[in-house]
């Protein structure tokens, strides 16, 4: 049995220990807007009408740390942009925001950032290749990739979109 081809994840829900500093990393830098807040315990986001793509809450961690390293859980959030302008831009509000990139690849398939929100959660900000150019072996085969990536590029993109 598989899932329709139609099925998405809808949405993310974190644990944050601090909601008003989690709330200024995903809306202030990263650019979604609160839909709904919870007093101070819990936030909804969204992009565009949804009613939200990320939850947020302190209801089990108000003040707690990171989970340690090397254990299960989340590894990341995925967000995906619509092109290769709107990625640069939101790279360029992390960058401006003094936000470190943990890495950042060419994957065949799309091109992808990676960094920590505040309660270092990884983030992931990709775009998606045109199917037609994901990278296939001779079976036709899906083949990712892990190439390296122009982030400067990407960056400059979204300067050139905004004049």
């Amino acid at each position: 049995m598989s899932a329709p081809a139609q099925a998405r994840i809808g949405h993310i829900h974190l644990r944050v220990s601090d909601l008003d500093r989690a709330i200024a990393f995903y809306q202030g830098v990263l650019g979604f807007t609160v839909t709904q807040r919870y007093g101070s315990g819990a936030a909804f986001l969204a992009a565009g009408d949804y009613h939200h793509h990320i939850g947020l809450n302190t209801w089990e961690s108000l003040g707690a740390s990171p989970p340690p390293a090397g254990h299960t859980g989340l590894y990341h959030s995925a967000f995906l942009y619509p092109d290769r302008a709107s990625l640069g831009a939101v790279i360029a509000r992390v960058l401006a925001a003094g936000i470190p990139l943990d890495g950042a690849a060419d994957h065949g398939v799309s091109e992808a950032v990676y960094l920590r929100d505040p309660d270092q959660n990884g983030v992931e900000l990709y775009v998606d290749k045109p199917r037609a150019e994901w990278p296939r072996n001779a079976n036709g085969e899906l083949r990712m990739i892990n190439g390296p990536l122009d982030v400067a590029a990407l960056v400059a993109l979204a300067d050139l979109s905004q004049n």
